[in-house]
């Protein structure tokens, strides 16, 4: 594996401990009955989408840097796919819990396309990398 993808996995192995905090954090949510999570479905419902995304993301991501290097795409656009592809991971859980920060929030901000552009990320570096192992 090349130093750079070795790198991005590090970053992301350090990132675990935060999803796992977040599925805590959460946890205690419910079990404390806190006012505006249990009682406020809209933000309930983009927490757990937004934990959820971060644990799935995160071990896509890191699947993903093990084929990186053997894609025959060139050195700079491997390092744009490790890029768009660890992007995901961050932008969507982002948008999933800022759009909603206040407890009384019962529809999400604009920073909910947090998670569009997180998609989209996702979608270019997933092609781009099946492009290149073809």
């Amino acid at each position: 594996m090349s130093p750079s993808s070795l790198s991005t996995v590090g970053v992301l192995l350090i990132t675990v401990p935060g999803v796992a905090y977040g599925g805590v954090t959460l946890l205690r949510l419910l079990m404390r009955n806190v006012p505006g999570y249990l009682d406020n479905p809209v933000r309930r419902g983009l927490w757990r989408a937004g934990h959820a995304h971060a644990g799935v993301l995160v071990l896509f991501a890191l699947v993903a840097m093990l084929y990186v290097d053997q894609s025959g795409l060139p050195e700079a656009l491997k390092a744009v796919t490790r890029t768009l592809i660890v992007a995901a991971p961050i932008l969507m859980p982002l948008g999933f819990f800022l759009s909603v920060v206040r407890p009384g929030d019962t529809k999400p901000s604009k920073l909910i396309y947090l998670t569009v552009a997180g998609g989209v990320c996702l979608a270019a570096g997933t092609l781009m990398l099946g492009i290149g192992l073809l």
